[in-house]
């Protein structure tokens, strides 16, 4: 069975650390492991069968502390949909499911090293998403 779209191509279109001060960056290592991860995908219509896939990783506290640092990445993912006759249920499974899952082993990566490399060596992301479940909750 052939797949119903490819990727074209990647890359990162935004990308924001924000650490205040020397007093959040000191407040945020000791908190940055109660952080949450959070995830919003968005998508446009190209030309050419083509969609852009955006998917924005935020990994915040989530608390409304004033001294909080703030790790932000948007991923843009161009695919090309291969079956003229995609229903649309089949079209939202692939760019909510079937494309996260096969960008975002990177692009956990690369956020994870934004992280570590802005002064939080010790950050380990415990919980993987699951977007297969995701998807589901969603649809019904």
């Amino acid at each position: 069975m052939t797949k119903k779209y490819e990727i074209i191509f990647k890359y990162i279109q935004d990308l924001s650390v924000e650490i205040p001060n020397a007093e959040v960056f000191l407040y945020s290592r000791e908190f940055i492991t109660k952080y949450v991860l959070g995830i919003n995908i968005n998508t446009k219509t190209l030309k050419n069968k083509m969609l852009e896939v955006n998917t924005r990783l935020t990994y915040k506290d989530p608390n409304n502390s004033k001294r909080k640092s703030h790790f932000e990445i948007l991923f843009a993912t161009v695919i090309r949909i291969n079956d003229e006759n995609i229903h649309k249920k089949e079209l939202e499974k692939i760019l909510l499911c079937d494309v996260q899952k096969e960008i975002y082993p990177d692009l956990e990566k690369i956020l994870i090293k934004i992280i570590k490399d802005s002064g939080f060596p010790e950050l380990k992301l415990e919980k993987q998403i699951d977007f297969d479940s995701l998807y589901k909750q969603k649809s019904n």
